[in-house]
């Protein structure tokens, strides 16, 4: 094994010892091939289930050979079509911002939702739609990488101070403050403002409404970040092993560290904007590939992003069927997958962090 897929003097990391860090890259191979074949049957099943059923000869047709007189094809077209593909690009997203920060912070309950970033986003966007109401789509994108920065900001800040600096459940423990903090100010100022259901559609989670200008300005932000993330996907295995080893085998801890907050931020900020705060995507999804695939993120993070996004799709999807016509909220569902996970992994990684 390589220093980039093995600990030094048999240390544990994320709460897995030497056995544990060994590179599957067949079984990576494999769940990359076998995953895009999966998301295109689960966009194709998706797109086909709705308030409307409608058969999978007219998604097909209606995808490439559209007519826009007939109206199945314009509600595949202008509702259902963005609303998959959106939910796709959030699995991704949130996924592959998971992994990084596990990978980063060595923490085995890193998450955007559980350190700030979704609280920071919906503070800030409470903030724009109590003082500056129907603010352009394109603005609230900023505003949510503004407020996702700020959230992570303020949670590294408090996660930092005393003795010892910033360990991991210090990290897990400011997140949950500071998201809690956050949260009951966003809802403050709902009450004030009378903007509670508004910011209430918002926390329930959800891609439906979305649509295509949407997508055409995400999209170049979040493939880029998981381009970016793929290419850093060696320098994240080494700083997993720990700083020291990392600056050891010539590593920049200091800018690969910078790079990696930047594309969380970009992805965890596109991701929230559409969906709004949907979490333990990326908690679940990174431990799941790395049982899988093992501890090199160079096959961690593409494979994250695929199994993101079916967990979205198919989380979307079963939010539509559960009680129809009405829609159960993605968050309730994740939640219900996250929740007893996140239990699971405090009571195994409180005894050794």
């Amino acid at each position: 094994m390589s220093a980039a897929s093995k600990p030094a003097g048999g240390a544990t990391v994320n709460g897995m010892s030497s056995e544990d860090f060994r590179s599957r890259p067949l079984a990576a191979s494999f769940i990359l091939f076998a995953g895009v074949i999966a998301l295109i049957l689960g966009i194709g099943i998706s797109v086909s289930f709705g308030a409307a059923d409608i058969a999978f000869a007219t998604v097909w047709d209606a995808v490439f050979r559209f007519n826009p007189d007939l109206s199945q094809h314009q509600i595949i077209q202008e509702i259902r079509l963005p609303r998959v593909l959106g939910g796709a690009m959030v699995g991704a997203s949130f996924a592959v911002a998971g992994a990084l920060m596990q990978g980063m912070t060595r923490n085995p309950m890193a998450d955007s939702g559980l350190l700030g970033l979704n609280a920071g986003a919906a503070f800030v966007l409470a903030l724009c739609m109590a003082f500056f109401p129907g603010t352009p789509f394109i603005y609230l994108i900023l505003y949510s990488f503004a407020g996702a920065g700020l959230g992570s900001l303020i949670v590294m800040g408090v996660g930092a101070m005393g003795r010892g600096g910033l360990t991991p459940v210090r990290l897990v423990l400011a997140g949950a403050a500071v998201s809690a903090l956050l949260v009951a100010l966003s809802e403050g100022i709902a009450l004030y403002f009378n903007i509670g259901q508004d910011l209430a559609f918002w926390y329930a989670g959800g891609v439906a409404g979305t649509k295509w200008f949407q997508l055409k300005i995400l999209f170049p932000w979040i493939a880029g970040a998981i381009i970016g993330a793929i290419m850093l996907g060696r320098s994240v295995t080494l700083l997993s092993l720990g700083d020291d080893v990392a600056a050891g085998l010539g590593q920049r801890t200091g800018l690969v560290k910078l790079a990696i907050m930047l594309l969380v931020l970009i992805l965890a900020g596109a991701a929230v904007s559409v969906v709004g705060a949907v979490g333990f995507i990326g908690l679940v999804i990174p431990h799941l590939t790395r049982f899988l695939v093992g501890m090199d993120y160079r096959w961690i993070i593409p494979c994250s992003a695929i199994l993101g996004s079916l967990l979205m799709i198919f989380a979307d999807l079963g939010a539509r069927m559960i009680n129809p016509p009405y829609e159960t909220p993605i968050g309730a569902l994740t939640a219900l997958i996250g929740v007893p996970f996140f239990l699971y992994l405090t009571n195994r990684s409180g005894r050794t962090l």
